[in-house]
């Protein structure tokens, strides 16, 4: 009975007050590893993990990980070491313009003018100092290079290079007015998302300032914000129908609050792009006679253009792969990731020059074929899109381990490893295990959706041994936020890092 007392009032006292001290043995780990993962605050849900030793190859622990969890962002981890093993780190994915002809000896480009998109993402304020136009000066030089001066034509957004349509597989609704959820298109635009911000308005009753930035029209605004007294907090609610560009915006805005922010998306954000373009293009003297329209894969398929006939009058590069895999981990962008998922999609199928399928499905076939040749079992990765916001994804801790081994010895090593957050110093990690061993040593993917949690990447233990790790925690409802589904991860990856034994 007293054994019994005892056990009750230990499983009472924090999990961290239990394991203040480092574990100093290999079989002082894996106990509490044991105790830490079949504890019964887990039991209604799943937890899988597996850890491994890069310098021995010893597996040091290994809890259900041969099961299927959805991994949320995790999902990132495959998408971008695919990306580097089949375009390697210092590819760039290429923005053209295209006509049907050079432009005369006045300068007067007779005809459309054609921007081609193969999916960059990175034209956007957020890497130019906030300034939308200063993203969009190389591609305006690459023009004023080839002498236009005038365009006589229209201005056409083509982000045909994507087949299919722009929301990923598996996404639910609700996702597509959150910047995560943004659509994917060949031609992006400032992540293809605009931040509204909302103010008080002059007195009580009077409705609330509501402006976007970068400024435009192209999204319209519904503001049924009311200005009101008193104290409290704002009270935004942000709606945008599907496939439509009206954003209705509803609520209370208190006169003593100074600003509220929040990122939305918008329908065909290739329209958006040529909007801004034509601006662009005005602010440095580029008339253009006719409208702006886009151009989609399903136009495509109505009506064949025949890119062979066209002329390239320049063009603009992304950044190297090597970076754009680190603008996607650090903060676990899922637009970025879709699109390098498509741009490889898109490849194959002008290789292949085939069309039945979606570019995303190809893209998954090539994800495929990788995680075979990166040592992964069959049947243990099972994608429908790339950045992991279905919730149909699905893999193991098995598999991550096996990817993480691989891309350890990949070429592109180094590019890989330093793209993911850096616990307690960036990204998606840099507010987790300050003040822990893990600080500043933890490198990891994270992953989180309304019932899934998952972290998997490198370690070093206090003994100096390179650890990697993935653990994935599914439909696991917190008793407090104490033991919230972050700091059940959390607290293996701090136990790892102040590890002071050894594998061997």
């Amino acid at each position: 009975m007293a054994t019994l007392l005892l056990l009750l009032a230990l499983s009472l006292v924090p999990v961290q007050a239990q394991t203040s001290a480092p574990p100093a043995t290999l079989a002082e780990l894996q106990q509490r590893l044991t105790e830490h993962v079949t504890n019964p605050r887990f039991g209604a849900g799943s937890l899988g993990v597996k850890i491994v030793s890069l310098d021995t190859g010893k597996t040091l622990f290994e809890h259900d990980a041969g099961k299927l969890f959805s991994p949320a962002s995790n999902s990132k981890l495959y998408t971008m070491a695919l990306a580097l093993d089949k375009l390697g780190g210092d590819y760039r994915i290429k923005t053209s313009l295209y006509a049907a002809a050079k432009p005369d000896r006045r300068g007067v480009l007779k005809g459309d003018l054609i921007i081609y998109g193969r999916g960059d993402p990175t034209i956007n304020a957020r890497l130019n100092a906030g300034d939308i136009y200063r993203a969009l000066e190389p591609l305006v030089a690459a023009l004023t290079n080839a002498g236009v001066k005038r365009i006589s034509g229209d201005l056409v957004g083509d982000d045909s290079f994507i087949h299919g349509p722009p929301y990923g597989s598996g996404w639910a609704w609700d996702d597509l007015e959150n910047y995560y959820g943004a659509e994917i298109s060949a031609l992006t635009i400032n992540d293809n998302t605009l931040q509204l911000s909302v103010k008080p308005g002059a007195s009580n009753g009077a409705p609330a300032r509501i402006t976007l930035a970068p400024a435009t029209t192209y999204l319209a605004i519904s503001n049924r914000v009311l200005t009101v007294a008193g104290g409290g907090r704002p009270q935004i609610n942000v709606h945008r129908p599907l496939e439509a560009n009206v954003l209705y915006v509803t609520g209370r805005m208190p006169i003593e609050e100074n600003e509220f922010k929040d990122d939305v998306t918008m329908h065909n954000p290739t329209g958006l792009f040529v909007a801004f373009f034509k601006e662009a293009l005005a602010r440095h003297g580029v008339k253009v006679s006719g409208k702006t329209r886009t151009w989609n894969w399903l136009d495509r398929q109505v009506k064949a253009r025949d890119m062979s006939k066209l002329v390239e009058l320049g063009f603009v590069e992304s950044p190297p792969m090597r970076d754009l895999v680190r603008e996607v981990q650090k903060p676990s962008q899922n637009l970025y990731t879709d699109l390098v998922l498509a741009h490889i999609g898109a490849l194959e199928q002008f290789r292949e020059g085939h069309w039945f399928q979606t570019t995303e499905d190809v893209g998954i076939r090539e994800l495929r074929a990788f995680v075979a040749k990166a040592g992964v079992k069959p049947g243990d990765v099972q994608f429908e899109e790339g950045s992991g916001l279905s919730r149909n994804n699905l893999t193991t801790p098995n598999a991550t381990i096996a990817l993480l081994q691989y891309m350890s010895r990949h070429a592109e090593a180094d590019a890989y490893l330093n793209a993911l957050p850096i616990a307690g110093v960036d990204g998606t990690l840099r507010n987790r295990m300050k003040n822990t061993p893990a600080a500043g040593n933890v490198r990891a993917k994270t992953g989180t959706l309304r019932w899934a949690n998952s972290l998997s990447g490198h370690v070093k233990t206090a003994a100096g041994e390179r650890l990697i790790f993935s653990v994935m925690l599914n439909r696991y409802v917190a008793p407090d936020t104490e033991h919230s589904g972050r700091a059940e991860i959390d607290q293996i990856a701090v136990m790892l890092a102040g590890f002071a034994g050894r594998s061997e």
